[in-house]
């Protein structure tokens, strides 16, 4: 592919709800630009996009994948972003990439919460939106239903551009409604037709694109509801300039598996979508930290952001780059601003899908990938020595669920967390933790399906087979009376003997541990011992009398005893402290403490009842609720403790249809009420945690 100026390039993400066909319009928009000879279907796992095994299998993108194409001397880049909310990482990468963002509605099902979220993802960044109304070939389709619930769910700013024109219930005409074209697809390639009669419908979109066109300037908008109407030449340039401005969402439609309207939105997207000369320009920050333009310069100091990574055994290293200055091409010299190390440039590819194609170097505004780019992760800014800039990184959601992982074959801990490190270099959703107190490897994502997929790869790519399962929670346990008790040990066996004898006071107090302090008086215990009195009593409250769990806000006070001047050791005095302790714990009225955390989850108006319900049915307590800043939401805190939280992402998932979020953080420790900690205490028993 030859290389293209700025101003030609368009780089534009595909996003929406899992199953309105992004990867069905990216295949008929590749097979008509011919970069491919033949059309893909998902169902038949031979897509230029879903190309991983696990997409195949699963039959639905669980990463972003680019797919350049040329199209009217114009340069797309397709950034295929998954619908599914388990993989909500890949539609970061891609508007993070992108200049705007191409939505698919279903025309059976309309605006679904995938529809919401890649728009609200689109206008966070501050990226042009053009929605593609997909599947119309389907018998139960309704356009038009589907463009009235686009203006109630988004505005007037939305703006019809091409719609069908169905006869008995089929859609073969479809019309461009600013140019007053239609074009007949019943013989598979599309026919110039007269303008079909539409009588007030087709008067009512006008209008829709009128009010629209209204929108984009405070000129245009007095126009308009002065009565004055609109020139053809003010309609088609207000629709461009606000397109490009963010100020127009234009609503294509077709079929993309039957390759209806595509020719009309490909053409559209080339005078309607902003240019990567337009749009792709940013604002980094220098090394002080103050803000610097960076524009989109082909002769330029290069900048260039890493959006996207994949960490594959077999195949190496690819780093996803959009550059924004310069360029980046083989063998030059780039600074990673993040490590501060200089990183050579190897080989410059053109990605399309997992094929590569040699591309010599990656222009400004344009989209490539380096192979073997080994110190460079996913938001590293890369760029010339002469100018040091950083650019925004990839905003990630963070990880909703977690669970314990552990090899089916025991020994293989080291290679599940090689293997669990590898996979997290290309998607940083995953985190992984290795939890000293439990003994086990956590493993974090955003749902169940995207932890199968850790499973899944961590066989198919490092052979490493796992089990889930629900983490251990890292109770505590403490006491609340104050108790006095000795602890004598004495030992003869043939020459010097073992003897050490203390009196310690244990009792409450407000600490992460242990708190130890002595009063002895007339030398009962020399001070020579007590740093090993000590050392007993730390090593004993790693296991409390309960359950077994590490002991917190605990004074103990050495306050008398006895010494043999022979006999005594440090020993000795460290086993008569442990047996101090074990004696005085279960007398001082131990409890066991569990954690709570805070729950911050902001939910549709319509879910506040379930989720405070749902709230109180895990031992939680509201605390109160604030305006989420969003229309129609409301944000929930509460007090939750840890033990109930394992499958609430999956409950608010359900609960929500997917619109809810939230973030848990642990608070403090709490008193666990009786019921729950006599369950704990016999849980542990039986897994030979206490004696």
């Amino acid at each position: 592919m030859k290389q293209y100026p700025a101003k030609n390039i368009i780089n534009i993400a595909l996003a929406g709800h899992s199953g309105s066909g992004k990867t069905s319009i990216a295949e008929a928009m590749l097979y008509l630009s011919g970069a491919t000879d033949r059309r893909g279907k998902v169902s038949d796992g031979n897509t230029v996009c879903d190309y991983d095994p696990e997409e195949i299998r699963r039959k639905a993108s669980v990463s972003a994948a680019v797919a350049p194409l040329e199209w009217k001397n114009h340069k797309i880049n397709l950034i295929d972003a998954p619908g599914l909310f388990d993989f909500e990482g890949g539609l970061c990468e891609a508007v993070r990439a992108a200049d705007s963002v191409l939505i698919a509605v279903s025309g059976k099902d309309g605006v679904s919460v995938g529809t919401e979220r890649a728009y609200e993802a689109a206008s966070a960044r501050g990226l042009s939106k053009i929605f593609f109304v997909n599947g119309l070939a389907d018998e139960d389709a309704r356009f038009y239903r589907v463009f009235e619930d686009l203006k109630r769910s988004f505005g007037p700013s939305t703006c019809p551009v091409v719609v069908p024109y169905i006869v008995d219930g089929k859609a073969d005409i479809y019309i461009n409604i600013l140019e007053y074209k239609a074009y007949d697809y019943s013989n598979g390639k599309p026919v110039e037709v007269k303008m079909p009669d539409m009588g007030d419908r087709l008067e009512g979109l006008r209008t829709a694109i009128y009010e629209a066109v209204a929108e984009t300037s405070d000129e245009m908008f007095e126009k308009y509801f002065s009565g004055e109407p609109f020139t053809p030449e003010e309609v088609i340039v207000g629709v461009s300039k606000g397109v490009k401005s963010g100020a127009i969402t234009p609503v294509f439609c077709g079929d993309a598996l039957l390759m209806r309207g595509m020719e009309q939105f490909m053409d559209g997207l080339t005078w309607l979508a902003p240019s990567a000369a337009e749009k792709a320009g940013e604002v980094g920050a220098d090394v002080d930290g103050e803000p610097v333009e960076i524009s989109v310069n082909p002769d330029g100091a290069t900048a260039a952001i890493v959006f996207k990574t994949i960490a594959d055994p077999f195949v190496g290293k690819v780093s996803y780059l959009k550059v924004i200055s310069g360029k980046v091409a083989q063998d030059s010299q780039l600074v990673n601003m993040r490590t501060g190390n200089t990183e050579r440039i190897g080989k410059v590819v053109l990605m399309r899908g997992k094929k590569q194609e040699d591309m010599g170097a990656i222009c400004a505004g344009d989209i490539g990938a380096v192979l073997k780019l080994s110190g460079a992760n996913t938001g590293d800014t890369l760029c010339a020595p002469t100018r040091k800039v950083t650019l925004d990184g990839v905003e990630y959601p963070n990880p909703t669920l977690s669970m314990a992982i552990l090899p089916k074959n025991k020994g293989e801990e080291d290679k599940v967390a090689q293997g669990i490190f590898r996979l997290v270099e290309e998607d940083p959703t995953i985190r992984f933790s290795n939890n000293a107190e439990t003994h086990q490897m956590i493993v974090s994502g955003l749902g169940e399906q995207h932890l199968d997929v850790v499973v899944s790869k961590l066989k198919s790519k490092f052979g490493v087979d796992v089990v889930l399962q629900k983490p251990r929670v890292p109770y505590r346990e403490t006491i609340r009376k104050k108790v006095q008790v000795q602890g004598r040990h004495k030992k003869q066996t043939g020459g010097h003997g073992q003897f050490g004898d203390v009196w310690i006071e244990f009792e409450p107090c407000d600490s992460e541990g242990l708190e130890f302090g002595e009063r002895v008086v007339g030398g009962s215990v020399p001070k020579n011992f007590f740093p090993a009195v000590e050392k007993g009593l730390r090593e004993c409250i790693a296991k409390g009398p309960l359950a077994g769990y590490p002991v917190v806000g605990l004074r103990a006070t050495l306050y008398d005893g006895s010494y043999h001047p022979v006999d005594s050791s440090e020993m000795a005095f460290k086993t008569a402290a442990s047996l101090a302790y074990k004696a005085g714990m279960p007398q001082a009225n131990p409890v066991l403490l569990e954690p709570i955390g805070a729950l911050s989850a902001t939910v549709p108006d319509g879910n506040m009842g379930d989720i405070m319900g749902e709230v109180n049915k895990r031992r939680g307590r509201v605390l109160g609720m604030n305006p989420a800043g969003k229309e129609g939401y409301q944000t929930i805190e509460a007090e939750v403790p840890v033990a109930e939280m394992s499958d609430f992402s999956t409950f608010m998932r359900q609960a929500t249809q997917g619109r809810g979020s939230f973030r848990f953080d642990f608070v403090r420790y709490e008193e666990a009420p009786a019921m729950v900690a006599q369950k704990v205490i016999e849980e542990a028993k039986a897994a030979g945690q206490v004696e």
